[in-house]
């Protein structure tokens, strides 16, 4: 799960939301999923971003809060899947887009 080795991307949507469409390099942990157990492999070093499908979404704040009441040291990416595409970031999956370069207006 994710490009740098510190850090891990976590998408926290289900299993069919992430073979439709998500982040490049990030791994699926469904919010709904996650327990002591199913996180026992995972390394308690790296630093684990969680995203969902944006703002309307509120499995990332969901995933975030889990990993981090079981120790884990989290961040949420605000925005999401969402706002990852609307800034030119190409995606992953059965309905993948293209990544496009885009010129932030802030």
């Amino acid at each position: 799960m994710g490009r740098d080795e510190a850090v891990v991307v976590v998408d926290g949507r289900s299993a069919q939301a992430y073979a439709r469409e998500h982040i490049p390099g990030a791994g699926n942990l469904p919010h709904r999923d996650i327990t002591a157990e199913s996180t026992a492999s995972l390394d308690r070093s790296k630093h684990y971003v969680c995203y969902c499908d944006g703002i309307g979404c509120n499995a990332s704040a969901k995933t975030a809060l889990k990993l981090l009441t079981l120790g884990f040291e989290v961040r949420e990416l605000m925005g999401g899947l969402d706002w990852w595409k609307r800034d030119g970031y190409a995606t992953e999956g059965v309905d993948a887009q293209v990544g496009a370069e885009i010129t932030c207006g802030c």
